[in-house]
Order: C-alpha cells, then structure tokens, then sequence
C-alpha cells in the first residue's frame, strides 16, 4: 500500500475533519477539492455539510469531480448529483464548481484541458471497489494503460460489474494532487483493502501514488479477510 494507513471509528467524521483542517491549512487561499462517487461518498458529503458547513469557507472552495458516469447530470447514477443533494444544495455556494460533462464533445480532453490550465488539486477523495477499482480505474480497463501525459480518459468496466461508460482522472492525474484520501468503511470491503495492503497488483488500487496519500478506513473494512 502507498500512503499511511488510519483505522478510525466514523469513517464520514474522519474525512469531514479532515477536509476541514487541510482546507484551513492556507486561510483566505483558494482550496480545490475532487469528489467521488458511491455510497461511502455520500456519507462523507453528508457529515462534511453538518460538521464542517462553518469551519470552511466554502465561497473560497472550487469543486472537480475525480471520476464520473456517462449520463446527464441530472440522473440518479451521476456523481455530480450525489454530491450536489448531499453537499453542495446544504451549503453556501463554492467559488466554482467543474462537472465533469458527458454530453460534450470529446468531454475527457475537455476536462483534461481544464485541469492543465488550473493549479494543482488540493485534495482528492476516492473510494474503494470491492473489485478493487478507484475513481472508475477497473480490473482490466483501458484506463490502467493510459498513455503518459493523459489526465483524463473515458473507461468502462470490461467485466461489466459496474455501469455506464466512465469519464475518470488517471493514475497520473491523482497523483498530481497535493493530497489523496481514499474511504474505506464497512464489511463488503475488506477483501479488497488487504489485497491492496497485501499488495496485490491486479487490484488497480494498488497502483496509486502521491506525494500525500492517506487511507480513512474504519473496523468492519479492516476485519478479517474472508478465505477465497
């Protein structure tokens, strides 16, 4: 596993602190976070605009989105509404917000493009798959040989577990991002965490870097493996 592990008891308050002390690490200075998307996301978005809507200041915030499915943004699979009905529509409004766009034309350089000419992300939160996918890089997928320089790329889940064709930042564009906090909580999980820590490297998980890589994973996650 890259990064320092930490096994905590509420993993949404975790990351709800944490977000809010690195966003207060530089007061008055633009902060730019990147979310996620599943059910342990949601948890995290929901805690964060309870505990944290006053201990940010969300008017200095700008919002990405590390991965995204094909669909319009206003569908019921679209991380970009996860975030906004768990987040976004319970506080005050961010300096600026960057969907990520399917219905554009060539929407993975477009949003490439956007990245290159903005500063680096302060913090981009991920997830864990049972299969072992981040972001939507999937066992198998194209996306996990992108080509070097590439940011963003459009994927899909050659085993057909999860969905929707996929926009999703690469390998190199999370490690490019000052600091990577991925959330790991419950029970259906903890195969894949020890495959990571176990480093196993057909879990696409395993593969990623960063100068700051911090994983937030609760006791269920971290329970006993189950024999396979």
């Amino acid at each position: 596993m890259n990064g320092s592990l930490v096994v905590v008891d509420d993993v949404a308050k975790a990351f709800a602190q944490l977000v809010a002390d690195q966003a207060n690490l530089k007061p008055a200075k633009p902060f730019s976070l990147a979310f996620s998307g599943g059910s342990t996301a949601r948890d995290c978005y929901q805690e964060l605009s309870r505990s944290a809507s006053t201990a940010i200041d969300w008017s200095i915030v700008t919002g990405w989105w590390g991965d995204e499915r094909c669909v319009p943004l206003i569908d019921i699979d679209s991380n970009f509404r996860l975030v906004k009905e768990a987040l976004l529509d319970l506080i005050e409004p961010l300096a600026a917000v960057h969907p990520m766009q399917s219905e554009i034309t060539d929407p993975a350089l477009a949003y490439e493009e956007l990245l290159r000419a903005s500063p680096p992300i302060d913090l981009i939160h991920l997830g864990l798959g049972p299969d072992g996918h981040t972001a939507s890089l999937f066992p198998d997928s194209d996306a996990l040989d992108s080509p070097k320089g590439r940011l963003v790329v459009q994927n899909r889940d050659p085993l057909s577990n999860n969905p929707h064709e996929r926009l999703t930042f690469t390998f190199e564009a999370i490690a490019q991002c000052t600091t990577v906090v991925v959330t790991v909580a419950g029970s259906a999980k903890t195969d894949a965490l020890h495959r990571v820590l176990d480093g196993d490297l057909s879990a696409p998980a395993t593969h990623l870097t960063g100068t700051n890589v911090i994983w937030l994973v609760d006791n269920a996650a971290m329970g006993a493996r189950t024999s396979r």
